[in-house]
């Protein structure tokens, strides 16, 4: 039963306000290390460069549990690749939920456990540009897990890029 002396105007409880702004800042913080991108998802870009090809990778190293991203695999052949193939550690599909993957790869399969990725022909001077779309599973967390990504040319091992990312809860 409501009482309004009691529940309206507080009558007989102590007015200790502390305890609420502690509460409440705590809840700001939370909400400012957000916006400086402490939990993830701003996208940061690592290359590597060889004589045949240059990969970038375009994605976020800090993630949280539920979050949609995507991730933006920019390949350069600076000289022609008959078979280029995309290799990337289990880190990026483990606890994550692959969406999409645009344009669709010719092939795809498991090199030693690892995703690969069949990208096909990429004449010299040309550019080919890989999208994959991701979903964090809520319960995934991790610290440093690996996310390399590896470019060959058919057997030939042509870059490997090291990464890592964070995931938070």
């Amino acid at each position: 039963m409501l009482v309004l002396k009691r529940h309206r105007d507080l009558e007989g409880l102590r007015r200790v306000p502390w305890p609420r702004w502690v509460i409440l800042s705590l809840m700001t913080l939370i909400c400012v290390l957000g916006l400086l991108n402490v939990f993830g998802q701003r996208p940061s870009s690592v290359s590597a460069d060889s004589a045949k090809a240059k990969l970038t990778v375009y994605a976020p190293t800090t993630l949280r549990g539920g979050l949609l991203f995507s991730a933006r695999f920019h390949i350069t052949a600076h000289r022609e690749l008959k078979n280029a193939t995309l290799v990337l550690d289990p880190g990026w599909a483990e606890g994550m939920a692959i969406n999409t993957i645009e344009p669709s790869p010719v092939g795809e399969a498991s090199r030693n456990g690892r995703l690969s990725f069949q990208l096909g022909h990429v004449p010299a001077g040309q550019a080919f540009i890989l999208f994959m779309q991701f979903q964090v599973n809520p319960t995934n967390v991790a610290w440093n897990r690996p996310q390399n990504v590896e470019l060959d040319d058919g057997n030939e091992r042509l870059l490997t890029i090291d990464r890592d990312v964070d995931i938070y809860p």
